[in-house]
């Protein structure tokens, strides 16, 4: 085609082209105005430091970290040592090699990532937790024969400012339940062969009603309540309840919040939440099996595109020392399940210091004999729950406390009937206590109705008896029996409450309380 003015085509052409413009810009700006809320708040991505890999065993991934950074990664074996009471898995580890050198990784239950060659590396979960698994669904959708994650050395396990601790009270306050762990605090586990329940998420246990749950990131509210934002409803990971709450964040994980007392005002179907915001008070509520916690989960695209869910251990271990800067952390978790007269090895190995300079591990048992080193052995010949103390010190003088929960059957019990009872107990507030401040303690009995609580506080006052209900229906708002103890002098102490069923069988739970110097 010949043009004959060259100058006048152009004008008309970037009048057109102009024009083209304008309207394709309003469009977009109108498309967006009408997008989902949820698809509107992944505009801005934010991409999660970790990579994960799922592996055959023999098989090597290289993995991109970074645009400069890779690394080479072979699963060589999976080990899984199960019980011989009930088959569960009660320890996992994998042997890898990466960048050439060999490492074993312990998974799940309280590890923390290891460092291997110029990498830090983490196993969520190995194929066997599959095997004998009650869950009609697995949480995790592994399809292999392990879960990896990887991070370049030193770096935050998750980005700093993106991601806060979510309950505002001190670490292992109460008790836990992390993942993998066979479920225990709900009645206890039971001396049978049927599907073991192992955990997924991270439920940490709280005062109910009493302790705050904050937003871990910045989020939209995609379900609050049994309600799902449109557009929420499919492909997603989102289980509506009346009591949970579900954020998606700009790396589009969604994170589940369960179990609520109740919910924070301000939080909203299709709002935005800030990092740190409060979306509500910690409880017992949906299927929290009667004790008061949050359950606390990630989920997110997995290697092989499924949902699964993205262990968040690291990520809340990460923000919690970010936030408080603790010196030493006492990890004496998870806990035990056996049968009397069986020989149990307790471990505070997981136990951290700042300066890399624990000194002693200090073990007080139940009966007020002492042990040290950082895992002794142990017999227990009464059926019963027992609360462990652990004592870590360092060098520069600093002490943390944690508790080795052991839990024993009678050597011939044979079904949920013949287990002992169990306990939970929180305290509130965990931080800020100081000479004269009212400390409320809660206390829930499991699996029986027999007999009362005992409460000794550790500062040598007299005990103090309550009555629970003894998890007689789930939810009861009175469910938990309360009382109120005053310390007079700052220090460490160490209150113990016990229960006892018609069999003679005492479970025991254990608090470390810190109370401040006097504020000047």
């Amino acid at each position: 085609m010949r043009v004959s003015n060259p100058s006048a085509m152009a004008r008309r052409l970037e009048r057109s082209r102009s024009k083209a413009m304008f309207v394709w810009s309003t469009w977009v700006v109108l498309g967006l105005l009408w997008l989902p809320p949820a698809l509107f708040a992944q505009q801005s991505t934010l991409h999660p430091l970790v990579r994960v890999v799922d592996m055959k065993v023999g098989s090597t991934e290289k993995v991109e970290l970074s645009s400069r950074f890779h690394a080479t990664v072979t699963l060589l074996d999976v080990r899984e040592a199960r019980d011989p009471i009930r088959q569960a898995i009660r320890k996992a580890e994998v042997d890898v090699e990466v960048n050439g050198e060999k490492a074993t990784i312990a998974c799940g239950n309280y590890n923390l990532p290891t460092t291997v060659s110029d990498v830090d590396i983490d196993c969520t979960v190995t194929g066997g937790y599959r095997t004998n698994s009650h869950s009609e669904g697995d949480a995790w959708n592994l399809d292999l024969d392990a879960r990896l994650r990887l991070w370049p050395k030193g770096y935050p396990f998750i980005k700093p400012g993106t991601f806060v601790y979510p309950v505002k009270q001190r670490w292992f306050a109460s008790h836990t339940q992390m993942s993998n762990q066979p479920v225990y605090v709900d009645g206890g586990e039971v001396p049978s062969r049927r599907a073991v329940y192992y955990h997924s998420g991270l439920d940490v246990g709280g005062a109910e009603g009493l302790t705050e749950i904050v937003a871990a990131t910045d989020g939209l509210v995609v379900s609050l309540g049994g309600e799902v934002l449109p557009g929420q409803e499919d492909d997603t990971p989102i289980s509506p309840r009346y009591d949970v709450i579900y954020l998606l964040d700009r790396r589009g994980w969604y994170y589940r919040y369960s179990h609520l007392h109740s919910f924070a005002d301000g939080v909203e179907l299709g709002k935005r939440v800030r990092i740190g915001q409060p979306v509500g008070l910690l409880g017992k509520e949906g299927a929290s099996g009667g004790w008061a916690h949050l359950h606390f989960e990630i989920k997110s695209r997995q290697p092989n595109e499924k949902w699964g869910t993205q262990e968040g251990y690291a990520f809340l271990w990460d923000s919690y020392h970010r936030e408080s800067k603790p010196e030493l952390i006492a990890v004496a978790r998870p806990h035990s399940f056996t049968r009397g007269d069986e020989t149990v090895m307790l471990d505070g190995r997981r136990s951290w210091s700042k300066s890399n300079s624990i000194k002693s591990y200090e073990w007080t048992f139940t009966d007020g004999s002492k042990a040290e080193g950082a895992a002794p052995e142990r017999t227990y010949k009464e059926a019963g729950v027992y609360s462990e103390v652990l004592k870590v010190s360092d060098r520069a003088g600093h002490v943390a406390y944690d508790f080795a929960v052991v839990q024993v059957v009678a050597r011939d019990a044979q079904n949920a009937d013949e287990v002992p009872p169990t306990l939970h107990a929180a305290h509130h507030p965990t931080t800020g206590i100081q000479p004269g401040t009212d400390v409320t303690f809660k206390v829930r009995a499991f699996r029986t109705t027999h007999g009362k609580e005992l409460w000794d506080f550790g500062d040598g006052s007299p005990t103090v008896e309550v009555q629970s209900d003894g998890n007689t229906e789930k939810h009861a708002k009175d469910g938990y029996a309360v009382t109120t103890h005053t310390y007079d002098k700052p220090g460490d102490y160490i209150a113990r409450v016990e229960r006892t069923n018609e069999r003679g069988e005492t479970a025991i739970a254990g608090l470390h309380i810190h109370v401040d110097e006097p504020q000047r």
